[in-house]
């Protein structure tokens, strides 16, 4: 993620507990967008920099928390096979994305209060 500018607004970021041991985040919800884009889970784990294991553990775990698969790997073919993403996985994708932007919309007024007051200089004390 970018190093936000003097002058950006603080940006939300939403995590989805759906029990105490199981979420839904940002980097899980990147990893199936990249899937969608690369057609292969190592090529979207090579993608955020994370090993081909770490991919194939995270897809096996969004498929098991939400009782269902998100992720269909495709055997065979010209390439050698892939992974795409499900009906599921594409509307687990969208909701997470509103969910995101309605959370965003919602605080937008006080992400920029909480910008202008970090930018407001200290005073010393006693003064």
């Amino acid at each position: 993620m970018p190093k936000p500018s003097a002058a950006s607004r603080p940006s939300l970021s939403v995590r989805i507990d759906l029990d105490a041991e199981d979420r839904i985040g940002p980097g899980k919800i990147q990893l199936l967008e990249n899937i969608r884009e690369c057609g292969s889970i190592s090529a979207a784990g090579r993608a955020m920099e994370m090993s081909y294991k770490r991919a194939w553990d995270l897809v096996d775990e969004i498929n098991r928390i939400c009782r269902q698969a998100a992720v269909e790997r495709q055997t065979g073919g010209k390439n050698g096979g892939g992974a795409v993403l499900t009906p599921f996985g594409l509307s687990l994708v969208a909701r997470y994305r509103k969910i995101e932007r309605d959370a965003a919309t919602a605080v937008r007024k006080e992400l920029d209060a909480l910008r202008s007051d970090i930018g407001k200089p200290k005073r010393a004390a006693g003064r």
